[in-house]
């Protein structure tokens, strides 16, 4: 599985810089110098340089030498394999990537749906497809998801009455 660590933005002074909107938890490491990053549609981007300048990350990749061929990756996502991201060492700590695809059990063991997605609001939802192939919005929270056992395949849900309706 593919995972979006940033976007590509505009194009930053005349040397091939580009600014990135992140979306990763470890820029540091997603954005070092060396690290080579797919893309959509536009082949493996390799990081030359990159630096912070006024609260905006600042990246230049290999072979985009100038404003113009800098402005033609405007848009694009950046990509790594889900397999590059080591597990979090905190058990009440999850990636989206390990959630979804979960089967959703209630607490009695009645199947509930499968994760098809994690969206990031005020409160973390858990996006899940019921059997009807209808979708509801579970917050992700202890009282509501009890357990997640990523190994076994499944998260248990204890949802409050009509949740789920």
């Amino acid at each position: 599985m593919l995972l979006a660590v940033g976007r590509i933005g505009r194009a930053h002074g005349v040397r091939g810089e580009v600014s990135v909107d992140v979306r990763t938890d470890d820029p540091a490491a997603r954005f070092a110098p060396g690290a080579a990053l797919g893309t959509e549609n536009a082949g493996t981007l390799t990081v030359e340089t990159v630096r912070t300048h006024a609260g905006r990350l600042l990246v230049r990749f290999a072979g985009i030498e100038d404003r113009t061929a800098a402005e033609e990756l405007r848009g694009l996502l950046l990509l790594v394999d889900s397999t590059e991201i080591p597990p979090s060492g905190d058990p009440e700590e999850f990636h989206d990537h390990e959630l979804i695809g979960l089967a959703a059990v209630a607490t009695d063991g009645t199947a509930l749906g499968e994760i098809v997605d994690v969206e990031h609001h005020g409160q973390d939802l858990l996006v899940l497809r019921r059997p009807s192939g209808d979708e509801a919005l579970v917050p992700f929270v202890s009282a509501i998801v009890p357990t997640v056992d990523v190994p076994a395949g499944r998260v248990v849900l204890d949802p409050p009455a009509g949740l789920l309706d």
